[in-house]
């Protein structure tokens, strides 16, 4: 496994795009949202991704997987070898982390991705207003009474 085939692979899924950021990391993105990040140059960590809250805590036991750093509060992991993960595994756990990230899309979008068309908008309608008689409001303001308070307590 290296970065060409992990590219293969993210630019399959729906709609994915790529894009070079922060220097040199490779950036793979489903309408406009992270969700594989690799690197171009030798690196700490070569490969980071969202993962399921459940496989989060079980990759981060296994050696050479960490908790993404910046990001493993989202449940992100980072692979700091090339071999922490089979390749069917690493695959398998790219297209979760392809599908965890279209699941937070609006569903407007997840409709356009999947290629259906976008729902058509509503359109507004307009109400001729009634005639109105104009109601007159009697304001009741309530005296303000200077509050009574014991002294020395």
């Amino acid at each position: 496994m290296n970065t060409d085939w992990v590219r293969e692979l993210c630019l399959s899924f729906p709609q994915t795009t790529e894009q070079i950021q922060w220097g040199e990391v490779l950036v793979f993105k489903v309408a406009g949202k992270i969700h594989a990040l690799t690197v171009l140059q030798p690196a700490k960590t070569w490969l980071t991704f969202k993962v399921s809250p459940e496989n989060f805590a079980e990759l981060t036991e296994r050696p050479g997987i960490i908790p993404a750093p910046y990001l493993a509060r989202a449940k992100w992991v980072a692979l700091e070898t090339k071999d922490a993960l089979s390749p069917s595994e690493l695959a398998l756990l790219l297209r979760e982390s392809y599908d965890l990230v279209v699941a937070k899309l609006p569903k407007k979008t997840r409709v356009v991705l999947a290629g259906g068309k976008a729902p058509a908008r509503r359109k507004s309608v307009k109400t001729v207003a009634s005639k109105k008689t104009p109601q007159t409001r009697t304001r009741h303001h309530k005296s303000k009474k200077p509050s009574r308070s014991r002294k020395g307590f």
